[in-house]
């Protein structure tokens, strides 16, 4: 089991930026602005064969009497609980706060083995200036730099040494079989997502608050169903481009299209008061663009009536046409309604997006079609198609080779595509059919 270190400060001394460091990647958002995190955010660290997980946590306000942060203060609460240790992070530049003794001694509260590290020390080399943070009686102050990566593999082993690890068992890979599902939940703010992922946690795991824009990072939680392993994602909501004001808010729009990009599969969440909206079909837009596998819910659907059920489903149908293979579903996330069906369409999504078709299934449906229903001529020549075979996965692609393919109409290519997906049962995802003309090696030559 990998050990857990929580990092706990208050807003704006750097944890997102030291959470960066230890995991070696860029999943925090970063950015000079206080209250930027607000979702616990996991991370996979190393230190030598070690492996740990690192949790980012939002400013910790122990006193927060209602609002958002109270409900970053509960999220903080829980990252301690699920910890081995703590390191509570403070401010070197600004120098000790009360706000740090607030924390300090909720944290002694909590009971967890803690490491007090001094984040933005660097050209501190006398130390004078940590002296202060003794006050707080953690012990030694360890100065850092986060930004320069000064003292981590020092803080990194203080953090673990009352661990007592064992030494790992050399391990092979995972097959791609057992790697966990990727699921991104996305669609515009305040549509439930964060709800969603919470009753299917059954734990408030995400902040969900009646506010657009709660949720600002794409926070990643691993989730097991029938022992089938999943990573849920969770996005934040996107706007229109005019309505992104905050920069903060940029950030959050490129983490959401980063992991819709790397998800298996994406879950657009829709919301039944709202209808389908222009935004909605734009973040469709996205998902096709990208190639992902996706499944269409509908949430509060229980707080609308019969006529405001037939305008959505007649919306659908008119601003979500190139979803068509997509499959519907109506839900309420906080009355747990439908999402038995959701789980079916998004293990079918993934099913499709992976299959593996055989050149000589492809070829001989291929030859069936053009013997059914030979293409149009183009110009002076007719295309000629003579085989197919599988190019890709997520999503799949499929290769036809021939003669004069520039020539094949789009109306042909939606033909062959529900061919292909008809033998293969391909639900729930995009099919990219891609043709390849053979060249003519007397194209060059004089007569």
């Amino acid at each position: 089991m990998k050990p857990v270190v929580a990092l706990v400060g208050r807003p704006n001394v750097g944890k997102s930026t030291l959470f960066n460091r230890l995991t070696q990647t860029r999943d925090a958002i970063v950015a000079d602005f206080a209250g930027l995190t607000r979702d616990r955010h996991y991370g996979n660290g190393r230190l030598g064969k070690h492996e740990f997980i690192v949790i980012d946590t939002g400013g910790f306000e122990p006193d927060a009497g209602s609002g958002i942060y109270k409900e970053m203060a509960k999220q903080t609460r829980q990252a301690v609980a699920e910890a081995d240790v703590v390191i509570f992070v403070v401010d070197a530049r600004e120098g000790l706060s009360a706000q740090d003794h607030d924390i300090a001694n909720e944290l002694r509260r909590l009971g967890k083995p803690c490491v007090l590290a001094a984040n933005k020390a660097e050209g501190m080399h006398d130390g004078t200036k940590l002296v202060d943070f003794y006050e707080l009686g953690f012990g030694d102050v360890h100065g850092v730099s986060a930004a320069h990566g000064q003292g981590m593999r020092d803080l990194v082993e203080l953090a673990l040494e009352p661990l007592n690890l064992p030494d790992p068992d050399d391990e092979e890979d995972e097959d791609d079989v057992n790697k966990p599902i990727k699921l991104a939940v996305a669609g515009r703010p305040n549509v439930g997502k964060s709800t969603l992922i919470n009753t299917w946690l059954g734990e408030e795991r995400l902040v969900a608050f009646d506010m657009p824009g709660t949720t600002r990072d794409a926070i990643s939680v691993p989730f097991e169903r029938n022992g089938q392993r999943f990573e849920l994602i969770d996005t934040a909501g996107l706007r229109r481009k005019g309505k992104v004001f905050e920069a903060i808010e940029k950030f959050s729009v490129v983490k959401t299209l980063q992991a819709i990009e790397s998800a298996n599969v994406v879950l657009l969440l829709l919301d039944a008061t709202q209808g389908v909206t222009d935004q909605d079909a734009h973040i469709a837009g996205y998902i096709l663009e990208s190639g992902r596998a996706v499944v269409i819910a509908i949430n509060k659907w229980d707080a609308v009536d019969s006529y405001q059920r037939e305008q959505i489903q007649r919306q659908i149908e008119t601003r979500l046409p190139f979803l068509k293979f997509a499959s519907l579903h109506f839900i309420s996330a906080i009355k747990r309604q439908g999402l038995g069906p959701v789980w079916q369409a998004i293990a079918q999504a993934h099913k499709s997006a992976t299959r593996k078709m055989s050149t000589p299934v492809l070829t001989r449906l291929l030859l069936e079609a053009v013997q059914f229903q030979a293409p149009q001529r183009g110009g002076m020549y007719r295309p000629k198609l003579r085989y197919a075979h599988q190019g890709g996965m997520n999503p799949p692609v499929i290769i036809i080779h021939g003669n004069s393919l520039e020539h094949v109409t789009d109306a042909y290519k939606r033909f062959l595509e529900g061919r292909f997906r008809k033998e293969f049962d391909l639900v729930g995802t995009p099919l990219r059919i891609q043709f390849k003309s053979s060249q003519n090696p007397f194209a060059d030559k004089d007569n």
